[in-house]
């Protein structure tokens, strides 16, 4: 357990959810209807989880 650092995890979530809360708003607001605006938000979600991950493993690669 040592070196675990629990905010990661926790921030790794939140920016998850608030990808795809912000991007179906988003198309919702250009008038998307409410099915395809969940299956692009959750795609936008899965998408910013990948990166965030990679970012957060690549910095902890070069330590």
């Amino acid at each position: 357990m040592r070196g675990y650092n629990i905010w990661r995890p926790i921030m790794l979530i939140a920016v998850a959810l608030l990808t795809r809360t912000l991007v179906s708003s988003i198309c919702l607001m250009f008038g998307m209807s409410q099915e395809s605006a969940s299956s692009v938000a959750m795609l936008g979600m899965v998408v910013a989880a990948l990166v965030m991950y990679n970012r957060m493993m690549k910095s902890r690669r070069r330590k």
